[in-house]
């Protein structure tokens, strides 16, 4: 049982519960491990995980690319190698489609890294037990908050904590039993499809190590992309409300055919070729994110870049920081508010990544994205500030400032006008 201490800096013996073995999940974990050990106390470290990573047991709803400073945060800040030998691609670069032009996008800045979510995944829980993280394969059914304690119940028994992290992304059976026992809400959230296709080896080859993102002018959809994942290309399409009948008309569209040729005979490769999966990704904060001995880290914090997710990287960054938190200034819902300065970088630039989704979704339903895309075509600065917003490598407020100059505005109306000439001579 734990020891019922107060709400300061966790303390020797102390128990920490982490409700969600994900990237998020086991990054707190192994940062609260090897902090505290750091400080000379022992704590227990327990991650309740309900999904089983090991021989694909379940599908993780990601395209699964892996953002700078991925390399860096584990190794610096985890003692962790990266997994290099899991990476099915190295992304080089982007094509930014609209619905009559496109554009490469190619930056000097350190390359994204697909890998396979499963394996990803696998290979951090199991990376955690090899240290001493405790791994409860079971799911969480309730919590009782008590002065002294807080006790989760699991699947496979009781765990008695001094203080308990929700890293469990936007699952709704864990955050309905935070919003039962605490002032927790989970954050709003946009639905995503994501599938996979074999077109065969030639055809890999050919689609090379770029992704293809996409702003189609169709209702609904905000976005899609085609990501290389070494032998198979995984699509995805993201909007407030999409489902299989925006895949399948997301799938139509000539600026996607253009890209996957053959796609006709997709399914006739391999027996899993475009089944779809659903799942969501947050688009916004969540409110009562932490409170006396609970805190929210990642995606049940809403804690992601705003429009472009970078979800692994922000929800290890965010792990991180609220371990730091517990160790250090305490588990207190006051304590926890150095937590949320912490994460100031990420919540600040939120504003920005929301009015560069409203602005993208209307420009591209009005035309205006395709005269964006050739005017970038002469005009680096505002192709360099394309590249940041596809990539997440900049903040937004900085893409904004970058790319709403004079320059930039001049050589849009310019290209404006050009198109709306030919329209009329035709």
């Amino acid at each position: 049982m734990s020891g019922g201490r107060g709400l300061g800096p966790l303390a020797d013996h102390a128990t920490a519960v982490v409700v969600g073995g994900g990237p998020a999940g086991i990054a707190t974990a192994l940062a609260l491990q090897q902090g505290a050990r750091a400080l000379g106390r022992q704590v227990r470290v327990v991650v309740v995980e309900g999904k089983r990573f090991a021989n694909g047991g379940h599908y993780n709803q990601c395209a699964g690319v892996l953002s700078p400073p991925i390399v860096e945060l584990l190794r610096d800040e985890l003692d962790l190698a990266f997994p290099h030998h899991l990476t099915r691609a190295t992304i080089t670069g982007y094509v930014l489609h609209t619905t009559a032009a496109d554009i490469l996008l190619d930056g000097a800045c350190e390359p994204s890294l697909a890998v396979r979510r499963l394996h990803f995944d696998s290979y951090m829980v199991e990376a955690a037990q090899a240290k001493g993280v405790e791994v409860v394969s079971g799911r969480l059914t309730d919590l009782e908050f008590h002065a002294d304690q807080v006790m989760a119940y699991t699947e496979v028994g009781p765990l008695a904590a001094d203080v308990v992290v929700g890293a469990f992304g936007l699952d709704e059976g864990a955050a309905a039993i935070f919003r039962r026992t605490t002032a927790y809400r989970p954050p709003p959230a946009l639905v995503s499809v994501v599938t996979k296709y074999h077109p065969g080896g030639e055809a890999i080859a050919a689609f090379g190590s770029r992704i293809h993102a996409f702003i189609p002018a169709v209702q609904a959809v905000e976005f899609g992309a085609i990501t290389p994942k070494g032998n198979h290309l995984t699509l995805n399409i993201a909007g407030a409300a999409v489902g299989a009948r925006h895949m399948e008309a997301f799938l139509r569209l000539p600026m996607v055919r253009r890209v996957l040729p053959g796609l006709e005979n997709a399914g006739r490769l391999d027996a899993n070729d475009l089944r779809y999966f659903r799942g969501r990704f947050p688009n916004g904060l969540a409110h009562g994110s932490s409170g006396d001995r609970y805190v929210m880290v990642g995606d049940a914090g809403g804690l992601v870049r705003a429009f472009k997710g970078k979800g692994v990287t922000s929800g290890i960054q965010t792990g991180v920081r609220a371990a730091q938190v517990i160790l250090r200034q305490g588990i207190s819902a006051a304590a926890f508010r150095a937590y949320h300065a912490a994460n100031r970088d990420l919540v600040a630039d939120m504003p920005y990544g929301q009015s560069v989704r409203h602005f993208t979704i209307w420009a591209a339903r009005t035309g205006l994205m395709t005269a964006i895309v050739r005017a970038a075509e002469q005009c680096p600065p505002l192709r360099r500030a394309l590249f940041d917003a596809v990539s997440g490598h900049r903040p937004y407020r900085e893409v904004l400032q970058a790319g709403l100059t004079p320059a930039t505005i001049a050589a849009v109306g310019r290209t404006v006008l050009e198109l709306a000439g030919r329209t009329a001579h035709l």
